[in-house]
């Protein structure tokens, strides 16, 4: 159904406009179609009992398929005028989903929704339900799940179908599939003097939870119904209208046309009931029949209930098969229609852009054919580069030697050959290393043995970066220092001992050498070998003969800009 039901306002014939009889308001919202997911089958079948609970005393607000806003308007709606009634009727069909503690019913434009994203495409149950707590003892909630199985909500924190609902006491809720839950609503529900309790208790695919006494009745006696206000301005309703056989069989008429779905049907149901219960309903059936040349095509692909899943092997064995889907989500949109339309053109089918069952299997044949001779092509390329490493392979690597083994790696790093060449190449370098560390091991004891200037600097010139080459420096710079004879090391000592260095005199000695830049060792009074080498280090430096001694030279220098440095007696 796709019209918006409207308040009945209840008008006395003859008389001026007086407020509306109804003291009772009921919310029905029924999505059976939706833009993005899988459709929810009578759903809206809901709407077929608004001329019922109108008979009965209620304001009818509701709507077929209704996107956001316009179910939040008439949830608004149906508060407001809450406040004023005496019973409370909110049926609801389509697809649901729960956080675990909250549910709400997806409306007509919801994508998939996530727990950040569901408030701007679905109504709250959580909210119809503190409205529905004003009255208890007199206010139902009526639901009807489409298939949980037909809703992929992906990795989102949301799940399909209604979570434990908290219910308010004295509120009853109702929960059965969509057709069931239209047929209560038409039914039992709204049957004057009907008790609920037992009318409801144990039904076959019905769940009822909170308030359900088992004498319970919601809907009063047609007398009470039709019964005057109180101070008699309105005469009782004489009966009127069609039996409740009438009724039925015009039912049964309408339901055996929307089974069939098809303008035939439907128009055999105006033929008879032009001005019927379900007449707008029919004709508008008729209208979208004809306005849709692939419904019968998009119906017969909605039947299959095709999953996620399935959509989405769908789009892969389209774009195996070089038909550009725009993605592979599971989401049937603009870009997979026009990539099966362009399928079924290639192979001969209607171009519908909806599938039959037949043809999800040629395509399923089809994209594993093409995945096998994709596999095919892939094994003769690998069978062909294999080829061309192995004569690569023979013309360097298998030579044996370091610069085929690089070759072969620069072409092929990750090649069949390449652990190979890496594990060789890294022996050579092995033995490379080994016999250059030999070889400069030899030329070190060469010139170790000549011990001369000469050997030390061409040792230098073969190994600059040798495993010596400090040492060779060292004993170069070593032999190129002035020679010391023992004479003048006997000589230098003697002239020591005459200015006698002991005690304060070492000590000032030490404190001379330091402030010079010499390391003399402890400043202890002690001339030992730290003070010789200071002393050496301090005579190289200034020119003199480098005996490790302080002979006369060597005192008169240190005297040099010394404040109270005295070597005399």
């Amino acid at each position: 159904m796709r019209r918006l039901l409207l308040t009945t306002t209840l008008l006395l014939t003859g008389l001026a406009p007086l407020p509306a009889l109804a003291d009772d308001v009921a919310l029905l919202l029924g999505a059976e179609r939706y833009d993005r997911l899988d459709r929810v089958r009578r759903a809206d079948n809901l709407l077929q009992a608004s001329e019922r609970l109108e008979r009965l005393g209620f304001e009818v607000l509701g709507r077929a398929n209704p996107k956001v806003g316009a179910a939040t308007d008439l949830a608004r709606a149906f508060q407001d005028q809450a406040a004023e009634a005496e019973r409370l009727v909110v049926a609801m069909s389509g697809h649901f989903v729960t956080d675990g503690t909250r549910t709400w019913l997806l409306t007509a434009e919801a994508r998939t929704p996530d727990l950040f994203s569901v408030q701007g495409q679905a109504l709250s149950l959580d909210s119809v339900l503190q409205v529905l707590a004003t009255r208890p003892g007199q206010a139902v909630l009526l639901l009807g799940e489409g298939d949980r199985r037909s809703l992929d909500l992906g990795g989102s924190a949301l799940r399909p179908g209604v979570g434990a609902l908290e219910i308010p006491q004295g509120v009853t809720v109702i929960r059965a599939t969509p057709s069931n839950a239209a047929a209560l609503l038409a039914g039992v529900l709204t049957e004057p003097a009907a008790e609920l309790g037992s009318g409801l208790r144990d039904r076959e695919g019905v769940t009822v939870e909170g308030f359900l006494p088992a004498n319970w009745v919601l809907m009063p006696a047609e007398e009470d119904a039709n019964e005057a206000p109180q101070g008699g301005l309105f005469p009782p309703r004489p009966p009127s209208g069609p039996s409740d056989e009438d009724l039925n069989i015009e039912a049964d008429l309408w339901d055996r046309a929307t089974q069939a779905d098809t303008i035939e049907a439907y128009r055999t149901y105006i033929n008879r009931y032009p001005n019927g219960r379900f007449a707008v309903e029919a004709r508008s059936q008729i209208e979208e029949i004809q306005s849709d040349p692939n419904r019968n095509a998009r119906r017969a692909e909605e039947a299959l209930s095709l999953d996620r899943a399935a959509r989405r092997s769908i789009q892969n064995n389209l774009t195996l098969l070089d038909y550009n889907t725009r993605g592979v989500d599971g989401i049937f949109g603009s870009g997979t229609r026009r990539a099966i339309t362009n399928w079924q053109q290639s192979n001969g089918f209607p171009q519908t852009s909806y599938l039959t069952r037949d043809q999800i299997s040629l395509l399923d044949a089809q994209a594993a054919r093409r995945q096998a001779e994709i596999e095919a092509e892939e094994e003769r390329e690998r069978a062909r580069a294999e080829a061309r490493d192995r004569s690569y392979w023979s013309e360097t690597g298998a030579r044996g030697d370091a610069p085929g083994y690089r070759a072969y790696l620069d072409r092929y790093p990750d090649g069949l050959f390449s652990d190979i060449a890496k594990s060789r190449l890294a022996t050579i370098e092995d033995q490379r290393r080994e016999q250059a560390e030999a070889e400069d091991r030899a030329a070190w004891a060469e010139a170790r043995e000549d011990d001369v200037i000469a050997s030390y600097q061409e040792y230098l010139a073969s190994y600059p970066s040798g495993v010596f080459a400090e040492q060779a420096r060292a004993r170069i710079e070593e032999l190129s220092a002035p020679r010391v004879t023992q004479a003048q090391i006997r000589q230098a000592r003697d002239e020591e001992d005459a200015l006698r260095l002991s005690g304060i005199r070492a000590q000032l000695l030490e404190l001379r050498l330091r402030d010079l830049g010499h390391n003399p060792g402890r400043l202890d009074g002690r001339v030992d070998g730290d003070t010789r080498d200071a002393i050496r280090a301090y005579q190289q430096s200034e020119g003199l003969t480098p005996t490790g001694y302080v002979d006369r030279a060597t005192a008169v220098k240190l005297l040099t800009g010394s404040i109270g440095f005295d070597f005399s007696d």
